[in-house]
């Protein structure tokens, strides 16, 4: 995906959807810049060419298909398996929206000669967006962490360990799913639309299936975006400053949403020509003499030694514990190997600087702190046992870092968008009341109600209704200097009336699925509570997630367990229930939040209609929560948890602290070496804030990154 470094003009005479971005013709520039109508009409032509193609694209078809959403389950299922069986190990589980793509990909792409209708772009985006609503359901249902601290850690005095069957796993999966999707759909204006941002991962699958469906007029609207910008920023700078053209371009090439290379260069959606490919009637853009048989073949041995390794590894329970650092060492301090083929993948997956950092928690946690905490009798117990030996003393040190490491974090999500937009925001505000439309302060627009149908594809005409709407206020916006806002036809965006709704619906859902599984144990003002922290929680997530690609929903858990303790006094003997099911449920709420705005990017950049995607989403959240319950049924069945298998880390980190803030004691030094620990990760997390797009920051430690690694 090289960028495209051609003239930076919008050229008529090109190839369709070829668009460069190279310095162009300097008295072409500075003849539109003395002369802004020139610029203006450039500028609205492009708003039309790209509403125009948002229009074409919300149509098709295939935006919603029942063989997408069957692919995109089957692979969500598979993702499923892959992340409760991590996340049980490590508490780390990935969504994989990109290989979801790659993967739904390979399967049409191989019986392509058996099917009519071809696979777009904008289906495969339907089956990344279901797959991975599937994929994240362990970790949105609190699979990995929760559920085994509720049924296997609880001790008595706590009214534990909560034993829950299969159906009431599924119904408390079933209400927790639902409502951070359903709420994030009001914010995609603001932060897709309005606001750009990047949400890197979305951005990167929409410039991946680009590539595999063979760019073209399929994945335009990333170009058009950064035309728009790019025409606007270079007349008013040339007008202030009449610098030179050269200068101009350098500093009139900077969007949000588009990724540069090392040079500043942007990285558009590539787009190739006859030559480089042979784009076949079922939609694929890859050279047709790929040997995808040797691809599929790849796939299916990495599968089955992965496969081999996993059923090995039940019979042969010491595959897990490799001492490749000698005997004593394994069994004096548990310095073994797991050559899991699963932490190959994810550490892929996840990449150097992420697996670097928790490599040097590892080191510090286990090479240096646990054996300190047996020298020096702060931990006197077996270095394995959770509460008395190392392995539970090293867990505070975790804890204190992932709070510090959240607390700076959101602390600065939380005041960034106030220092940065609050004037533009309340200015609009005003604006907003003085035309009487005071609910526009809060995202909310009208549109036209009715369900989703794909329309004609002759009524994309210049004249269309459907875009002609967002054409027209999109010239409004540039007559008033502001940038155009290109969005989806009304018709295709979730209707305001069914977001309001089916959110009353989720959240009472979800009050009355929490109180049904776990009765009187958790007052109903709790599972309000829990949800209104939730929602305003989440918001800050989506913008981490838009801005650093990183959703810090472990954070946000933490930071609900802190206000919950404030909230439910001590002495109340379910407290440390109330503690785990309130971080549970605002963890869930920002993960699904920031899943969804991750797809709806990915689908923007591609033209996909918001609608389909929507629905996908809730589809493959459904059948996600259900799944991911019985497969925690099933490993938990089939496996000692916690055990050698399954030590279920991220339930001790959970467990702990719940009884950190009600009041229950620290081990000896525990809180003295967690406070130290704190401080330093609060300033380098301050510091890797500062440092954001810089080279270096890849190579200052991340607070979670360490704490998951020791």
């Amino acid at each position: 995906m090289a960028p495209d470094r051609g003239s930076q003009e919008l050229d008529s005479d090109t190839s369709p959807g070829h668009y460069s971005m190279a310095a162009g013709n300097e008295t072409a520039d500075h003849r539109k810049a003395l002369d802004p109508d020139i610029s203006r009409d450039e500028e609205l032509s492009a708003v039309e060419e790209a509403q125009d193609f948002l229009a074409r694209q919300a149509e098709k078809a295939q935006n919603f298909t029942l063989r997408g959403i069957l692919v995109g389950l089957a692979i969500g299922i598979v993702i499923c398996f892959s992340n409760t069986y991590f996340g049980l190990q490590t508490g780390w589980v990935s969504g994989m929206t990109m290989p979801a793509a790659l993967i739904g990909f390979a399967f049409f792409k191989t019986f392509s000669k058996h099917i009519d209708l071809p696979f777009t772009p904008v289906e495969n985006v339907l089956v990344q967006t279901v797959a991975g609503a599937v994929g994240t359901m362990p970790l949105g249902c609190g699979f990995v962490g929760v559920m085994p601290a509720l049924n296997y850690l609880l001790k008595p005095e706590e009214n534990g360990p909560l034993d829950l069957p299969a159906g009431k796993l599924v119904l408390w999966s079933l209400g927790i799913c639902f409502f951070g999707v359903v709420f994030v759909v009001p914010l995609r204006r603001e932060f897709i639309i309005r606001e750009k941002l990047k949400f890197p991962s979305g951005t990167a699958t929409a410039l991946v299936i680009s590539v595999l469906h063979g760019g073209g007029d399929d994945a335009k609207i990333a170009r058009h975006e950064c035309g728009l910008e790019t025409a606007r920023r270079r007349s008013a700078d040339i007008l202030r400053t009449r610098s030179r053209s050269q200068e101009l371009v350098r500093r009139s090439s900077s969007l949000s949403g588009i990724p540069r290379d090392g040079a500043g260069n942007f990285q558009v959606v590539p787009t190739m020509s006859n030559q480089d490919m042979a784009t076949n009637g079922q939609g694929f853009g890859l050279d047709q003499n790929n040997d995808w048989k040797a691809k599929i073949k790849l796939l299916v041995v990495a599968f089955g030694v992965s496969a081999l390794y996993t059923l090995s590894s039940y019979f042969i329970p010491q595959l897990h514990q490799l001492p490749v650092f000698g005997l004593p060492l394994a069994n004096d301090w548990l310095w073994t190997l797991n050559p899991s083929p699963a932490y190959v993948g994810q550490g892929i997956i996840m990449g150097p600087a992420t697996t670097l950092h928790m490599l040097l928690g590892a080191v510090v946690g286990w090479g240096i702190l646990s054996p300190l905490a047996k020298s020096r009798g702060w931990a006197s117990g077996p270095v394995d046992d959770w509460t008395s030996g190392s392995k539970g003393w090293i867990v505070w040190v975790s804890l204190a870092i992932m709070l510090a490491d959240s607390v700076i974090s959101l602390g600065w999500l939380l005041l960034r968008p106030l220092i940065t937009h609050g004037p533009r925001w309340c200015k609009e505000a005003r604006g907003h009341i003085q035309d009487g439309n005071p609910w526009r302060i809060f995202g909310f627009q009208h549109s036209q109600r009715g369900s989703y149908t794909a329309l004609s594809s002759s009524e994309h005409s210049t004249s269309h209704p459907l875009r002609s709407r967002s054409v027209s206020e999109a010239k409004r916006e540039s007559k008033r200097g502001e940038p155009p806002e290109l969005d989806a036809p009304p018709a295709h965006l979730v209707p305001n009336h069914l977001v309001l709704a089916l959110l009353f619906i989720s959240i009472i859902f979800c009050v009355f699925s929490v109180r049904i599984v776990f009765g009187a144990l958790v007052p109903f003002y709790a599972i309000f509570l829990a949800l209104a922290l939730a929602l305003l929680l989440s918001i800050m997530g989506v913008r981490a997630q838009g801005e650093t690609d990183l959703n810090p929903v472990s954070g946000i858990s933490k930071l609900t367990q802190l206000a919950f303790a404030l909230v439910i006094p001590n002495s109340n003997p379910n407290a440390v229930t109330i503690n785990l099911l309130a971080g549970a449920i605002s963890e869930s709420g920002a993960l699904q939040a920031g899943d969804m705005m991750q797809d709806l990017k990915t689908g923007h950049l591609l033209g996909a209609s918001p609608k389909a995607q929507f629905y996908g989403q809730m589809i493959g959240s459904a059948v996600g929560a259900v799944v991911s319950a019985g497969v925690y049924k099933l490993y938990t069945h089939v496996y000692k948890v916690p055990g050698g298998m399954f030590q279920v880390p991220t339930g001790y980190v959970w467990i702990f602290t719940a009884r950190l803030v009600t009041g229950k004691g620290l081990p000896d030094m525990a809180w003295q070496w967690a406070l130290g620990a704190g401080c330093i990760f609060a300033g380098l997390t301050a510091f890797r804030i500062k440092g954001q797009s810089k080279w270096w920051q890849a190579w200052v430690p991340g607070g979670i990154a360490v704490a998951v690694g020791s």
